[in-house]
């Protein structure tokens, strides 16, 4: 079986099984907003986010732009941007994000071993280093496993995001945004990239997202203060 075709399963299965956890927590918890309407959003939201993966992983480098690469930074902008576009024109007001928060994470773990398994051809990789947890991914370099280093922080903000106890609906959906924004902001320093400014394209949408739920940052952070 090729790294290819382990990566699409595993990409696949991250989808599958974040599906599955999404729609056991709906039947538990219940849903903000009826069914035919959540579809109208879930759609938007799939469509944002496969426009904004793909816009995102051309811009990391463009002097070779391709909307043929994906980055779950832009997925989860372009995605949350569909979602809200599509709650403005149906007049949805109340927070719809919630449900989605802990399938991502999940989903996003699971995803991230299949790029692991890609290895170089993923460009998903850390710069070389000397640590003794280094991997060499076939070309005689150890580098830092980056993706393995995302897995262990998205289990774990899963398990955070199913514990903690949240003040308003959509708080649950917003710390995870905030948390894997900021996880992104800082991990792909440690990952090869095209700098403008001194971030690549991904780190600066990452901290644009920050900038934009700064208020509920602020919020937290002074509620528990």
């Amino acid at each position: 079986m090729t790294a290819s075709t382990l990566h699409l399963i595993f990409e696949s299965a991250g989808y599958f099984v974040g599906g599955q956890l999404f729609w056991w927590q709906r039947r538990r918890l219940g849903d903000p907003i009826e069914g035919s309407t959540r579809w109208l959003v879930i759609g938007a939201g799939i469509f944002g986010a496969a426009m904004g993966s793909r816009l995102l992983a051309a811009l990391e480098d463009p002097a070779h732009f391709s909307l043929l690469g994906k980055t779950i930074v832009g997925g989860l902008l372009g995605g949350l941007i569909g979602v809200e576009l599509m709650k403005k024109a149906l007049g949805i007001t109340q927070r719809t994000g919630d449900l989605f928060a802990i399938p991502l994470a999940v989903g996003t773990a699971i995803g991230r071993i299949g790029c692991w398994m890609a290895g170089l051809e993923d460009q998903t990789h850390g710069l070389p280093t000397a640590l003794p947890w280094g991997y060499d991914y076939g070309d005689g370099v150890r580098r830092h496993p980056t993706q393995l280093y995302e897995v262990a922080f998205c289990l774990t903000l899963a398990v955070v995001l199913a514990r903690i106890h949240l003040p308003q609906p959509g708080d649950r959906f917003k710390l995870f945004m905030v948390a894997y924004m900021a996880w992104r902001l800082l991990i792909d320093f440690l990952k090869p990239g095209v700098a403008m400014a001194g971030l690549t394209a991904i780190q600066w949408a990452a901290l644009a997202c920050l900038i934009y739920y700064a208020s509920d940052i602020r919020r937290w952070l002074t509620s528990h203060g």
